[in-house]
């Protein structure tokens, strides 16, 4: 970050001139290397129970950030943390010296230092390491916030994350467990025998979902391409290549606004398995999201706006229809007329466009009055036709679709259908879809002709599922915005009142340098 008039630059300065006397002292204060014997973690891990006010015989070498420095005496106790956890140190002039124990007390909160020395506990029974030696290996330059508020302006977090993952430990739990739910999800459908895959980012129309996409331009090929969407064409592309079960976890790209629901760029787990319909997908569905949970928490119970949901299968399943029957009083269905549909989207005020069919005005109203109330776990199943371009037609009504989504916590979590794998039908659909776009609809999307090749050559029957990981790692991480699960969710353009704010904090956090 520039420095302004309008920032306080002494904290900075001060640290600088202290890099400059190391160099002029022949210290280099940003070394090449540092030989750990061990983690903090592996650490902790080795010595779980050691008698207070015992000093071992092993000697390690650790290294981390100083977070803490409290000088008593002839002693100094500080904290370093690592990627694997924090441990105090405990620095005594009788074992450095006074010249050694000064320069360690000249550190800032926020240096990464080196240390040798032998594992402790204090008379308070504390994992210690006691300091023979210590090397500075890299000079913070800029001050931590303050320890008890972090950084107390939200955009100010989720754009400067590196800072916000040193002092907010909430912020560290939130991501132990997206990184816990991923590592799961692997395992599990490793364990099924899927394969993962990868698939292009890049791609020449969009498609596999209805979203608004991100342009670019390839300047070789001189030919305008999207981000993707969805994941799904191309790993239905691989069925048809002959591989049974396929998942990907990938980024997707939709342009659309910023909420405490949706990012720009996101994850995305969509999965196909050949010879199985929507069904087998909500047993893999409820079976995969409480393993996660089970993973990451040790249960497969969590809190929701206060409330506990139990996400152990199975969980409930109910018509779109009977759902909307349920929470709105009203009964719709795609094969009314389009003109009663409307009277119903009046009567509840949910607005739509003319040329929207009943379908679409069904899917509309159970957004408006029903979603939000299904606590769930619930799937919801059987989509209007009008509403689904890539699902099958149901086996027992041609106006809806084998689909389900997965609701909890009034959310969307997972969407899956049974595949639509007949070319005949997909091409309509494809051209329906064509002709909602040039009708001016920014979601809809053309007709994929390498996609209609690849399954005129056969798609067998075939089930897929798309989850949302974002909101599943919302979900069993227990918040409630999408921006703290994403470790760089974007942001707007920094302003300047934010700049200011910061510069206060680091001003204020400095008022005692190494409290």
């Amino acid at each position: 970050m520039t420095d302004t008039p309008e920032r306080p630059t002494d904290e900075r300065t001060r640290r600088l001139e202290k890099v400059e006397r190391m160099r002029a002292a022949g210290i280099e204060p940003y070394p090449v290397r540092f030989d750990r014997s061990t983690t903090i973690g592996g650490l902790r891990e080795k010595f779980p129970d050691v008698e207070a006010g015992t000093e071992t015989d092993e000697v390690v070498r650790i290294a981390g950030r100083l977070l803490l420095l409290r000088r008593q005496g002839k002693l100094t106790f500080a904290t370093v943390r690592d990627g694997s956890g924090a441990v105090q140190l405990f620095v005594s002039e009788g074992e450095i010296g006074i010249e050694g124990h000064n320069d360690f007390d000249a550190l800032d909160l926020g240096d990464w230092v080196g240390v040798e020395g032998v594992v402790m506990t204090t008379r308070k029974g504390e994992l210690s390491v006691k300091v023979r030696s210590f090397q500075l290996l890299a000079k913070a330059l800029r001050p931590l916030p303050d320890k008890w508020h972090g950084l107390s302006d939200v955009d100010t977090r989720f754009r400067q994350r590196y800072v916000d993952l040193i002092v907010n430990e909430e912020a560290r739990r939130v991501f132990e467990i997206r990184f816990k739910v991923m590592a799961a999800i692997r395992d599990y459908l490793g364990s099924l025998g899927f394969i993962e895959v990868e698939t292009p980012v890049l791609h020449d129309q969009a498609g596999g979902a209805a979203a608004r996409p991100f342009l670019t331009h390839h300047n070789a090929l001189d030919m305008d391409l999207v981000l993707r969407i969805a994941l799904e064409l191309h790993l239905k592309r691989l069925i048809v290549a002959g591989f049974d079960k396929v998942y990907e976890m990938g980024r997707v790209f939709r342009n659309e606004g910023l909420s405490t629901r949706h990012n720009p760029e996101f994850t995305m787990l969509e999965l196909y398995e050949a010879f199985v319909d929507y069904g087998e997908m909500m047993t893999l569905t409820e079976e995969l999201v409480a393993h996660c949970a089970m993973v990451a928490l040790g249960t497969t119970q969590v809190i929701h706006d206060g409330e506990v949901l139990q996400l152990a299968p199975p969980w409930r399943r109910l018509t779109l229809r009977d759902a909307i029957i349920e929470h709105a009083g009203v009964d719709v269905h795609p094969s009314m007329p389009v003109e009663a549909v409307r009277v119903l989207c009046d009567k509840f005020e949910v607005p739509y466009e003319q040329s929207w069919g009943s379908g679409k005005l069904m899917l509309e109203i159970y957004e408006k009055t029903t979603e939000h109330r299904l606590v769930g776990p619930v799937f919801v199943l059987d989509y209007p036709r009008e509403v689904s371009p890539l699902a099958r037609v149901h086996r027992d009504d041609p106006t809806l679709t084998e689909r389900f989504e997965a609701i909890i916590g009034g959310r969307e979590l997972a969407n899956a259908f049974s595949e639509l794998n007949d070319p005949v039908d997909q091409r309509e659909r494809f051209e329906a879809q064509a002709q909602l776009q040039a009708d001016g609809d920014a979601e809809a999307h053309g007709v994929d002709e390498d996609y209609l090749r690849a399954i005129e050559y056969g798609l067998p029957p075939t089930g897929g599922l798309g989850i949302g990981i974002d909101r599943l790692v919302m979900l069993i991480a227990g918040v409630t915005s999408i921006r703290e699960v994403i470790l760089f969710p974007q942001a707007r353009p920094e302003r300047p009142e934010v700049i200011r704010a910061l510069a206060v904090e680091e001003a204020e956090s400095e008022i005692t340098p190494n409290s």
